[in-house]
């Protein structure tokens, strides 16, 4: 395991390649987004997704999110309407997880075998930077149960064992969940009340 300093604002590019070819090849890292730290595996990785449900010891019949660089990016794993891309546009990148009705490349490791998908496009430049050329898992890096990390060094405590990389970026500026919405439902219904969640009550009223 490595512990890596990474700049928040300006994420130097060298230590995101390293951390991305870690995801690319089925390892693990831990990473800050806009709300507390996530546990990354690349989403097509067997090997990886089976790391991160072993990590935090999830159940398999528990879906994790992904996290992506852009709402184009979503476009390729998830159905994407205009109504649902013009909501997208006024509250991406936030602190939100949208439930989408998933494509059918979306591996059903990581939805439990459903026909959903959760997907975040953080305000948090590291992630997004990571999740660039594949999507990632984006599910906070702590044994299922537990209270979600806010920094790198929570996220070491709590998992059941180590990922191959920590990138440290210091303590996330949030530190309150995802809202989450499931938009795959006419009105959309809100599962989680969240970070972020006064704004988008008022995108969707």
């Amino acid at each position: 395991m490595k512990i890596i300093k990474i700049n928040a604002e300006t994420p130097e590019k060298g230590k995101i390649k390293m951390a991305r070819d870690v995801l690319r090849n089925g390892g693990t890292v831990v990473y800050p987004t806009d709300t507390v730290y996530g546990l990354g595996a690349n989403i097509f990785s067997k090997t990886g997704v089976k790391n991160v449900y072993q990590m935090k010891k999830r159940s398999l019949d528990k879906p994790v999110s992904v996290c992506l660089a852009n709402i184009e990016d979503a476009e390729k794993i998830a159905i994407v309407d205009e109504q649902i891309k013009e909501i997208m546009q006024k509250i991406l990148p936030g602190p939100y997880t949208l439930i989408l009705n998933k494509n059918e490349n979306v591996p059903s490791q990581i939805t439990a075998g459903t026909d959903k998908i959760g997907i975040r496009i953080p305000d948090n430049k590291i992630c997004r930077e990571l999740s660039r050329e594949f999507p990632i898992t984006t599910t906070s890096a702590n044994l299922s149960g537990n209270p979600s990390p806010k920094s790198a060094l929570e996220a070491r405590r709590e998992l059941n064992n180590y990922p191959d990389i920590i990138l440290d970026s210091g303590s996330c500026k949030g530190g309150l969940s995802s809202t989450v919405i499931d938009l795959t439902v006419i009105p959309p219904h809100i599962l989680r009340k969240g970070a972020g969640i006064k704004k988008l009550l008022q995108v969707i009223s």
